[in-house]
């Protein structure tokens, strides 16, 4: 019986989002302009369910380059309307388009000049006369079997403020970077904004050993390096191989005695390197392509100035 219930509200939650798709027209055009033509911030409101509804249409709003913020009518006319500022436009939230608290403050809204676009389920309501433009909501029915917990209608009008948020974003030519940037805590700003530049190691910390160096000297730059490899340079210092863990072993294996072998023998010739301007998840995914733990960054004379780590990657929660 629950199973046969739950796809009950899930087909209704779903047939009230796709008829909306048929109201999508001139007026919702003329939403998307005034939202783009606002100089200041959008100012989301409703009450109730609808207001749970207009936090996240405003938080998605403010996260795909449109400032936005939440106002709580009963707030509003007790003080909070000192929010409100000329250059501002409202998203006023009512599905009945009769609540007294959102009707109290509207008179101010229009008295500031602010354009009023109303998300509404009665395009005769008294917020629909108030408005500028009105999106209409109005779906069949509720999912709650006595119509009477709003659920069909607070997920259109959450789809409606998607469908706003990402017509924006298209209009704004919002890309990754720009979402990495309001996001840097999120694992896509970290991906999007750290560099590899930002997380490499420099200086002393770069494993090195030239072609002339004895095995025992690669050993104690590996060891104590604690990176598993080691860079190999030529005689005008530029990178021309690297010698990992695995190189060691397979030259233990040799007939010749280890430590009579020099890096030319054992080292992997032309190993991968990466631009120290590259983002650090494209170090990540050329390490995964490769099979490797390491890259190293050269300059323009290939020679190394950095090295790039998988720890440094987890470290740093690219990965």
């Amino acid at each position: 019986m629950s199973l046969e219930q739950a796809k009950r509200v899930l087909r209704i939650e779903a047939e009230a989002i796709l008829s909306l798709i048929e109201k999508i027209g001139a007026d919702f055009d003329r939403a998307v302009d005034l939202l783009l033509q606002c100089k200041g911030k959008v100012v989301v409101t409703g009450m109730g369910k609808s207001g749970q509804v207009c936090r996240k249409i405003s938080a998605t709003l403010a996260s795909t380059g449109t400032p936005a913020f939440f106002l709580h009518p009963a707030e509003g006319i007790h003080g909070d309307l000192g929010m409100l500022a000329k250059e501002d436009a409202v998203i006023a939230i009512s599905y009945s388009g009769e609540t007294d608290e959102l009707l109290q403050i509207l008179p101010m809204v229009k008295r500031l000049g602010l354009p009023i676009i109303a998300l509404t389920g009665n395009v005769s309501s008294t917020l629909a006369k108030t408005a500028d433009v009105v999106l209409d909501l109005h779906v069949r029915e509720e999912a709650c079997p006595m119509g009477l917990a709003p659920t069909a209608s607070t997920t259109a009008t959450l789809a409606m403020g998607d469908a706003l948020a990402v017509s924006l974003l298209e209009k704004r030519g919002f890309k990754e970077d720009d979402f990495a940037l309001l996001h840097p805590g999120g694992t896509l700003g970290r991906k999007l904004l750290f560099r590899v530049k930002d997380l490499m190691k420099t200086g002393k910390e770069i494993p090195l050993v030239r072609t002339d160096s004895d095995m025992k000297q690669v050993l104690v730059e590996i060891t104590s390096k604690q990176l598993g490899v080691t860079g190999v340079l030529d005689e005008e210092s530029q990178l021309i191989g690297i010698i990992t863990d695995g190189d060691l072993r397979r030259g233990l294996n040799k007939k010749t005695d280890f430590f009579d072998q020099r890096p030319l023998e054992i080292m992997t010739k032309d190993p991968k390197t990466i631009h120290q301007e590259e983002l650090a998840d494209k170090a990540l995914h050329l390490m995964e392509k490769h099979s490797i733990t390491s890259l190293f960054i050269l300059n323009e004379k290939s020679y190394p100035i950095g090295i790039i780590h998988l720890h440094d990657l987890i470290k740093a929660r690219i990965v």
